[in-house]
């Protein structure tokens, strides 16, 4: 847009848009003692608030050649021992994670006004487990693992759509489409875990769970 150019109204309004984010609050006695636990009961009821994908959650992450990317993925499970998700290996994330561990993840649940914040490294899970996984998945996505060069280049749609063919074709008479080995999981070890939930005048509740020892310190962030 030149210096001359009348604003778009609704462009304006866009970058002007305040929300009053209410009064729903989160206090240190409101916690769970570990931040796994709290982030399992909010997700619980993002869902039963019907947000939509409850489980997705945008991560960074740092390429070899020291650039940062961002992307959403699907949480696909959760415990003590961190965040899971499944992805191809040799994609531009799975590449970055092997390179360099380091990872960060956000949950916006907009419409409830909170974050979750997890900041941590990822390390490739067990192969049972993305075993497991693979096989529980559609067979069209297995058919998607095994035909997308997640990230590469592709000449165009149809081509995609003909690798795909020809994957049908090779598993035509297969029960069960084993898992590519390029492909597979990797779990978030988190160090550290934000509660973020929004206030009214942007006073909001930032309550951290960080890693000690073998257990978890929480403190209060300023807004």
């Amino acid at each position: 847009m030149s210096h001359d150019a009348v604003p778009d109204p609704l462009l304006d309004k866009a970058l002007r848009t305040h929300t009053d984010y209410g009064q729903e609050h989160l206090d240190e006695h409101e916690l769970a003692a570990d931040p796994f636990t709290q982030f399992t009961a909010w997700l619980a009821e993002a869902a039963a608030r019907q947000v939509y994908e409850p489980n997705a959650m945008v991560i960074g992450t740092i390429d070899p050649d020291g650039r940062p990317s961002s992307r959403t993925v699907l949480l696909r499970g959760v415990d003590e021992r961190g965040f899971a998700f499944y992805t191809d290996y040799t994609s531009r994330k799975g590449r970055a994670l092997i390179a360099n561990p380091g990872i960060s993840a956000v949950f916006p649940w907009y419409p409830l006004h909170r974050q979750v914040l997890i900041y941590g490294e990822a390390h490739t899970v067990d192969e049972a487990d993305s075993d497991s996984y693979f096989s529980n998945r559609p067979r069209g996505a297995q058919i998607a693992a095994w035909s997308s060069d997640q990230s590469q280049p592709i000449d165009g749609r149809t081509a995609l759509e003909q690798k795909v063919r020809d994957t049908e074709q090779r598993f035509a008479d297969a029960e069960v489409v084993p898992r590519p080995e390029r492909w597979g999981g990797f779990r978030i070890v988190p160090h550290r875990v934000e509660f973020w939930q929004g206030r009214t005048s942007r006073l909001h509740d930032r309550l951290v769970f960080e890693r000690q020892g073998t257990g978890w310190a929480v403190s209060r962030l300023q807004p």
